[in-house]
């Protein structure tokens, strides 16, 4: 029975680094079933999904923290297990753009959070625009349980981008 693995590295950014970690993920005979890679200031991090055999998984456990020495990362594993799906009565995409202030993905969170919207992926990026302010782009992509308002939430979720002078949409995932 396949096991899962997630694996997290972060480290220096330079050429070839996914590579290698690709590399010994295929060595070790396991599969990347999901993944993500992003550069946060100079710092290369990247997040896998891993399935494999119970030896496989304990092998690139075994190696992984060898390879990380060698490149100079900083690594995590943590088995897991299957994703758990709930009942959900809809897909949305949450979308926002404005100034970049402290406290606004915090805010969003959390009216997203007293409603028991589950946030399913988030990316939000910060960059000067040509006048020189801080301007932040966010996008969530959202479930929203059986029993709640779809209508509800996004009202009170626009409502609150208008307080917080920020523009954005909220609508069903295509």
């Amino acid at each position: 029975m396949p096991q899962q693995l997630v694996v997290t590295a972060i480290g220096t950014d330079r050429t070839g680094i996914v590579s290698k970690l690709a590399r010994l993920v295929t060595d070790c005979n396991c599969n990347i079933t999901d993944s993500r890679m992003a550069i946060f200031g100079g710092e290369f991090t990247f997040i896998m999904l891993l399935s494999g055999d119970p030896a496989s998984i304990s092998r690139i456990e075994h190696l992984l923290p060898g390879l990380g020495l060698e490149l100079d990362l900083t690594t995590m594993t943590k088995r897991t297990g299957a994703h758990q799906s709930r009942a959900v009565a809809a897909h949305y995409v949450l979308d926002y753009t404005g100034a970049d202030r402290v406290g606004t993905l915090g805010a969003i969170t959390g009216l997203l959070a007293s409603h028991q919207v589950y946030i399913g992926s988030l990316q939000s990026q910060s960059r000067l625009d040509a006048s020189g302010v801080l301007q932040m782009h966010t996008q969530m992509t959202l479930e929203i349980p059986e029993g709640e308002q779809p209508d509800a939430i996004r009202a009170a979720v626009m409502a609150l981008l208008a307080e917080m002078n920020l523009t954005g949409s909220f609508h069903a995932q295509v």
